[in-house]
């Protein structure tokens, strides 16, 4: 019997109980299980690890499963008329240009009327810009795989660099003597500048499916294209050295700031994981979360407080995140395990973390290269940059060195 997301949340929960009174009644006066005990407590890990995918999985069904019961249109409850909405679009937004576009991707000679069509929408290595419709749903798909713009502040930008201004130092106020003069104290402005770095993915597609009438063009590429550009993205938002990529938090230069370095290169302490929290000034801590590895989970799990309470506690209702000293917990497997020098947790506001995205994605249709295998190439581009505009926003933990 296939149980409810509550059902398997309360089992989760009921885990986690068992799982810290193992760890109560079980460490050794040393602080250590037993080889024996360690290896009932790997088991309860791995329980616990296949019940929270388990969740996540049903919770993407669920979400998936609200969307496509969506009505497809909007019923007719008085005169029908020409509402604004419906006025005709033009450009990439028309459904003349949507049409044109699939066609051609489709076809393997474009007719001359679709390359009319698309005239407006060519670029300058022999692209086409997609649909404005098409554009959107691979923005959504996006955040679907890369959990990085879910997090961060995420702009359009038409071309060009974008100069961001920001408070580089802070006036202040002070006391003053009746009939005394107030002291000058500004703000002072710098300006980041944000470009945009290329990142293409090439997709190939049996001519035999292209062909299938029945075959979801649009929605497979779609896919594909987020999960290998989502997957690229994150790893540079996260790790990225700013030469042609964007730069990344734990980049030593534009990066985030160390809040905490850790006394040894291969264990965390709840101290320091506490270090860090207060490390991060008051205004970020109200919207902060916690971002780290899979597999630094598990070392955080076991860490207690000096009143014996756990610091990471699970979700107990759906949409939740786990938290840890009260602030959601999200995880990344392009965030650094715990090794000599890596920069392994990061805590802060990412909304202080930009995404330009340079408008108007480009697909091209390779109709020969591929022609031997009896498949079809689509080339997917697009520019996109990323930067910590606040240094400060953003605090993370460093092992050892």
């Amino acid at each position: 019997m296939i149980m409810t997301i509550t059902e398997l949340r309360d089992k989760r929960a009921n885990l986690w109980k068992s799982m810290t009174a193992f760890l109560d009644t079980r460490t050794g006066s040393d602080g250590v299980l037993s080889a024996e005990d360690d290896a009932s407590y790997a088991k309860m890990e791995k329980d616990f690890d296949a019940l929270t995918n388990e969740i996540k999985r049903m919770e993407r069904k669920e979400a998936l499963e609200a969307e496509m019961n969506k009505p497809v249109g909007t019923p007719i409850t008085e005169k029908p008329m020409k509402a604004a909405d419906d006025e005709e679009k033009t450009g990439r937004a028309s459904k003349a240009y949507n049409k044109s576009f699939w066609n051609a991707m489709r076809q393997k000679n474009i007719r001359p009327e679709i390359a009319n069509a698309l005239q407006e929408g060519t670029d300058s290595e022999g692209g086409y810009l997609v649909p404005d419709e098409f554009e959107h749903t691979l923005v959504e798909a996006l955040e679907s795989e890369n959990i990085f713009r879910t997090l961060a502040h995420v702009i359009q930008t038409a071309s060009g660099d974008r100069k961001i201004p920001v408070v580089a130092t802070k006036g202040t106020a002070s006391w003053v003597d009746e009939e005394g003069s107030i002291t000058e104290s500004d703000d002072s402005f710098t300006q980041v500048s944000i470009g945009a770095y290329k990142l293409g993915t090439l997709i190939k597609v049996s001519n035999e499916l292209l062909n299938d009438s029945v075959f979801n063009l649009e929605q497979y590429i779609s896919k594909e294209f987020a999960r290998r550009i989502g997957s690229k993205e994150e790893d540079a938002f996260f790790n990225g050295d700013g030469s042609g990529k964007p730069v990344g938090i734990f980049n030593g230069t534009g990066g985030a700031q160390v809040g905490v370095t850790a006394g040894s290169a291969s264990a965390i302490t709840a101290d320091e994981v506490i270090d860090l929290f207060y490390s991060l000034g008051a205004p970020y801590r109200k919207n902060a979360v916690w971002v780290v590895n899979d597999a630094t989970v598990k070392a955080i799990r076991k860490l207690k407080d000096g009143n014996g309470n756990y610091l990471w506690q699970p979700a107990l209702t759906s949409g939740t995140s786990d938290t840890l000293l009260g602030r959601p917990v999200k995880t990344s497997s392009y965030v650094p395990t715990i090794a000599s020098g890596a920069k392994v947790i990061a805590f802060g506001d990412f909304s202080y973390y930009w995404i330009a995205d340079r408008q108007g994605r480009v697909f091209k249709k390779l109709s020969e290269l591929y022609a031997a295998t009896d498949q079809t190439g689509f080339v997917a581009t697009q520019r996109v940059d990323g930067k910590l505009i606040l240094p400060e926003a953003i605090k993370v933990l460093q092992m050892k060195a």
